[in-house]
């Protein structure tokens, strides 16, 4: 008889966790979202980048301590019914089962864009979705065989990622020299408005980092390792966006970037052909695919392990809180996430996946932030001003955001709240 599992192994070390949360955020973010932001703010995408960078610090810091003071899976859904109470976990819970599924749909197909791009085929909105589907179900039987097939798989991806992004950025560099234009038009032709929605956008590209905070309880010697994982994957990916981004407006110039998103998801390809040296298109589209699928990867395993979590506590079924004793991974939770984001998937549109997670996860990180502001101060890391700034900033920008994504996110959280109301009263 197979003993039954009811805790994760803790396999990741620092490293391995630093690799994760770079294959979290190196990829949708960065091969997508750069270019619908450029689209809503113009020049000004330099400065939302730095608004959501110094954000996305505060955020990071709050996520660390608290997956270092209560090392578990599902992040701030356990830290939210930890220090806040069950209504507020559970929305934290809620908010990114919603946001980060929105996200991997994106991701999901940002991925099929570019690999027609790579072998130069021009396909139909419905030979792309088929082909997400397809990208899906590959990754989620992945990760349903355990974080150590997994944590290998991301090592590669990321890998070959980064040396797909120096070689535009070197190579933008040698031709069109340093990127002076961009930093001197970063204030021209920009409202605020529009630079604060940009900026709520582009947080959602930094949110990567929490997925060593949710795999809380995968990580060894946790207190140590996740806040400084947390902290050195900040400082690679800020540095990396902000190279990244003014070598694109460099090459093409804020509106022709901005447009590249258009009916497409692959803006650094037309980067790249831009560019018109040999190879360049190539090695750009295949470093975009394996981007993609590190942070669907990445995905997949922080969204499972919230289903997990809230299956233990009954706020989704039981069956999801199952660990296979052979691979110790929460198959129910995984296949569940793939089923998730395969619906999201049939949208097609990726404005529409990446807006909707925006507000979604500028309130999951509220939370986040309000947890570590309440926790005991002798669990603390840092000040209290750390969270406080936090809180203030994901309120602020998360209603930047146009007015339907809003009201579908509100929406969602009144849906979800009913779910958990209901189900204490069955369960009490």
């Amino acid at each position: 008889m197979d003993r039954i599992i009811t805790e994760l192994k803790r396999d990741i070390r620092t490293p391995g966790a630093i690799l994760m949360g770079l294959g979290s955020i190196v990829g949708t973010g960065i091969f997508v979202s750069i270019a619908i932001a450029t689209q809503v703010s113009g020049n000004g995408i330099v400065i939302a980048i730095i608004i959501a960078a110094a954000l996305a610090t505060f955020n990071g810091l709050s996520s660390a301590q608290l997956a270092a003071a209560h090392p578990v899976s599902g992040g701030t859904y356990e830290y939210g019914n930890r220090f806040l109470g069950s209504y507020f976990g559970f929305t934290a819970g809620w908010m990114f089962l919603i946001a980060k599924s929105a996200s991997a749909a994106t991701a999901v197909l940002g991925c099929a864009s570019y690999l027609f791009y790579l072998f130069e085929i021009e396909v139909s909105t419905t030979t792309l979705v088929l082909t997400g589907i397809a990208i899906l179900l590959i990754m989620t039987l992945l990760v349903s065989g355990g974080i150590s097939r997994s944590n290998l798989a991301n090592k590669v991806i990321v890998s070959v990622t980064l040396l797909g992004l120096a070689a535009l950025v070197i190579t933008g560099f040698m031709l069109n020299g340093a990127p002076v234009d961009p930093i001197i038009n970063m204030f021209e032709g920009s409202d605020l408005s529009s630079i604060l929605y940009a900026s709520a956008l582009m947080f959602v590209a930094y949110t990567g980092y929490g997925r060593i905070a949710t795999l809380g309880e995968e990580v060894a010697e946790p207190r140590k390792t996740i806040p400084r994982a947390i902290i050195l994957a900040m400082v690679v990916i800020v540095l990396l966006y902000i190279t990244v981004t003014l070598t694109a407006l460099n090459i093409m110039g804020a509106e022709a970037f901005g447009l590249t998103v258009e009916g497409e998801a692959a803006p650094l390809m037309k980067v790249a052909q831009a560019l018109s040296v040999p190879y360049i298109g190539p090695i750009i589209s295949f470093a975009a695919v394996t981007a993609m699928l590190g942070v669907l990867l990445n995905l997949i395993l922080g969204l499972s392990r919230v289903m997990l979590s809230m299956g233990r506590r009954k706020d989704l079924p039981g069956v999801l809180a199952h660990i296979n004793p052979k691979t110790q991974s929460p198959v129910p939770a995984v296949l569940a996430t793939g089923v998730v984001i395969g619906l999201l998937v049939l949208s097609g549109d990726v404005l529409f996946t990446w807006s909707f997670s925006a507000f979604t996860v500028l309130i999951y990180y509220s939370i986040t932030n309000l947890s570590a502001l309440l926790m005991p101060d002798d669990l603390r890391l840092y000040p209290k001003w750390v969270p406080a700034m936090g809180l203030f900033g994901c309120l602020f920008l998360a209603f930047w955001i146009e007015l339907l994504f809003i009201l579908l996110g509100i929406g969602m959280i009144l849906v979800g709240l009913i779910w958990h109301r209901v189900a204490k009263y069955i369960e009490g």
